[in-house]
């Protein structure tokens, strides 16, 4: 398996851990020293206890990501980085509205094979 069919593989089990909305299924992907910067807070976030507090709030949103594009760059055997531009869809104020974002992950391999996010930064795509 190549970078590119890992991250995307990555993906799909990171925005499937958003449809079972538990936060603490989708912090699973999380490291426990991971530092993260999400989408819809002004907050720095560090490790998997406060992404899993983030996604208590973002769930409620009934979130669906869609990546629109995107670049890997292996970091070693071990890590890569995926970056780009993705899509969620969400509610708000009664209604199913677009959020276009940008997104930087890093992932690194754990033993046994498993991946986990140590970096993850998301923010809204500024109008052109």
């Amino acid at each position: 398996m190549n970078f590119l069919d890992i991250a995307k593989a990555n993906f799909e089990k990171w925005n499937a851990a958003l449809q079972t909305k538990s936060p603490a299924k989708v912090a699973e992907l999380y490291s426990d020293d991971c530092t993260f910067l999400p989408t819809l807070s002004p907050e720095f976030k560090h490790g998997k206890k406060e992404a899993e507090l983030y996604f208590e709030h973002f769930l409620k949103k009934n979130p669906a990501g869609k990546i629109v594009d995107e670049k890997i760059q292996k970091l070693g055997e071990e890590s890569y980085l995926h970056s780009g531009l993705y899509n969620f869809e969400i509610d708000q104020d009664g209604a199913r509205v677009n959020v276009d974002a940008r997104f930087t992950c890093v992932w690194r391999k754990l033993e046994g094979g498993s991946w986990n996010i140590i970096h993850h930064h998301s923010s809204v795509r500024p109008a052109a």
